[in-house]
């Protein structure tokens, strides 16, 4: 996907993006992981287990149905805890836990003043950026999500969003994404399976640092129109 939004259909209103449906959004960004499900179990292959494309899929798929049994206007916060615990309570490895719990976390910071806004995805990404921080034991460097998640995150706070449109944050966002995954392709594994092989795991991309991004790529497209 071009990180380019200038052309796209952005609906966007007083600083604030309308997107109709929250559900579409989860959908959008379950198909682009079920797309990409073998891509990220060769990747892990690789230097770790070979199942994070099928965790995922598993993770998305109990949460779909969960997502199922709530009401279809239910408000973002209890989507993204269900989405949270759906992988919490069904996934093994490190993604069950460390998504699981940055979405309960993302979720729980949902409040009647959360909007798709700068500030707010600001707000959510590091809500779930520090749980994965506190879980994992992870940080910035130790080719992980955080990789792709921190740079993400970034693209949103005060001093490099001020006087840009939601839809330039979002585009920059992305491009940063990219490059903090691609970036771990250059380091040395320090958590995780991956670690075990020390330099081996240079020139193999991290599959988190991955998913992360085919994830974010797919709410980018989403909000697109």
């Amino acid at each position: 996907m071009s990180g380019n939004m200038e052309n796209s259909q952005f609906h966007e209103k007083d600083g604030v993006t309308e997107m109709a449906n929250v559900r579409d959004a989860v959908n959008a960004v379950v198909a682009a992981v079920m797309a990409q499900k073998d891509y990220l179990t060769a990747v892990d292959a690789k230097t770790g287990d070979g199942d994070h494309g099928l965790n995922m899929a598993r993770g998305f798929t109990e949460a779909q149905d969960r997502l199922a049994e709530l009401p279809p206007d239910a408000p973002l916060g209890d989507v993204l805890r269900q989405i949270g615990r759906a992988f919490i309570e069904n996934v093994g490895g490190a993604a069950g836990p460390l998504y699981g719990i940055a979405f309960v976390r993302a979720g729980e910071a949902v409040n009647a003043e959360t909007r798709l806004d700068v500030r707010s995805f600001e707000k959510l990404f590091t809500c779930g950026i520090e749980a994965i921080e506190r879980r994992g034991r992870a940080q910035r460097g130790d080719k992980t999500m955080l990789d792709t998640l921190i740079p993400i995150r970034d693209a949103f706070l005060p001093a490099q969003a001020e006087g840009k449109s939601l839809r330039e944050c979002l585009e920059e966002a992305l491009d940063a994404g990219r490059a903090g995954a691609e970036y771990t392709k250059t380091i040395v594994a320090r958590r995780g399976r991956a670690a075990l092989i020390g330099e081996r795991s240079i020139g193999v991309e991290d599959p988190g640092a991955m998913s992360s991004l085919i994830m974010f790529r797919a709410l980018c497209s989403y909000l697109r129109g």
